[in-house]
């Protein structure tokens, strides 16, 4: 007779439209995973505004190290809408925060995998093999689906290993804690 093995859940994953408080959770779920001496490394993205009006994206690296992803009326690179792409820059501070460290065997914080993002092949290829490793979880978040599907996070979204919170402004105050759950969990569960 087989046994019945539960999914083993190794990355965890945030979704919800933009706005709706994604980074503020990866952000506080950081902070608390800190707090229990758990060690984390990656990045988040923080928009930029001018008078009330967005006018560009930031990448801030866990370690503080903060550079240009996108910006309005920028003049070389992919542009995603009014947005032109600082790919340079974005792949100087991602890509060495998303290389597999045997020493610490961080939480792989990446916000996010978006449209921005997947411009750059490096990070493509950075992002599958944290997924396949399997001494690695992944916090993230992913854009809703819209429009065109992106292929990595169609990848992301169908994994066995991987569990999504779709983030609403209804229950963006009470998931804390489900979140932080799910991610000492996973983190627990690694090479298993």
């Amino acid at each position: 007779m087989a046994k019945n093995n539960p999914r083993r859940i190794k990355h965890i994953f945030l979704t919800g439209p933009p706005g709706v408080g994604k980074t503020t959770l990866v952000r506080k779920t950081c902070s608390e995973l800190k707090s229990k001496s758990i060690p984390l490394q990656g990045f988040y993205t923080e928009e930029l505004r001018e008078g009330g009006k967005r006018t560009g994206f930031d990448i801030i690296t866990l370690d503080e190290q903060r550079g240009s992803l996108a910006k309005i009326g920028g003049q070389k690179g992919p542009k995603v809408g009014q947005y032109t792409v600082n790919l340079p820059s974005f792949e100087r501070l991602a890509l060495p925060v998303l290389s597999p460290q045997r020493e610490s065997s961080p939480v792989y914080v990446i916000d996010e995998i978006g449209k921005m993002e997947l411009f750059s092949q490096g990070f493509i290829q950075a992002v599958r093999r944290l997924l396949d490793h399997s001494d690695t979880t992944i916090f993230g978040t992913i854009p809703v689906p819209k429009g065109r599907p992106l292929g990595l996070v169609e990848e992301v979204r169908s994994r066995a290993d991987v569990q999504v919170f779709t983030i609403s402004k209804e229950n963006r105050d009470g998931i804390m804690d489900d979140i932080l759950r799910a991610v000492t969990q996973a983190r627990s569960q690694k090479g298993t």
